[in-house]
């Protein structure tokens, strides 16, 4: 088991998480201050605040005026692209839905025809 305790912002915490986050959703991210986090076989087992803290001994970590992000993240990119497209996961938060973001000429279909009307050696040029 491994606690970490004294963290200043635990975020990404919720009562009752969402099974799939969409439109303003994506704009709550849920924090605990002065909080713990109980990981035992690799998972999470407990958190809270530091009252409710348990006592036990075992490997511990001081996270004291630290932030900690236990949450899941799709963190995977693309190297080789033609534009960025976070203007869309702002559209996203604002609520408005991938129809409506393709319809203002965002979504994969028009990065796919960016990135067929790239010239190759820009493309090369800008992935290195």
């Amino acid at each position: 088991m491994l606690l970490i305790k004294n963290i200043n912002k635990l975020v990404g915490t919720m009562e009752k998480p969402y099974s799939f986050k969409k439109g303003k959703a994506l704009s709550f991210i849920g924090i605990l201050e002065n909080a713990y986090l109980l990981i035992e076989n690799g998972k999470i087992h407990s958190y809270g605040t530091m009252e409710s803290c348990p006592e036990v001994t075992l490997k511990t970590i001081d996270a004291s005026g630290r932030i900690v992000l236990p949450t899941w993240v799709d963190s995977h990119t693309h190297i080789v692209f033609p534009a960025t497209r976070e203007l869309e996961f702002i559209d996203k938060i604002k609520g408005l839905s991938y129809e409506q973001i393709a319809k203002r000429g965002g979504g994969i279909l028009n990065s796919a025809r960016k990135m067929q009307d790239t010239d190759e050696s820009y493309l090369f040029d800008s992935a290195m």
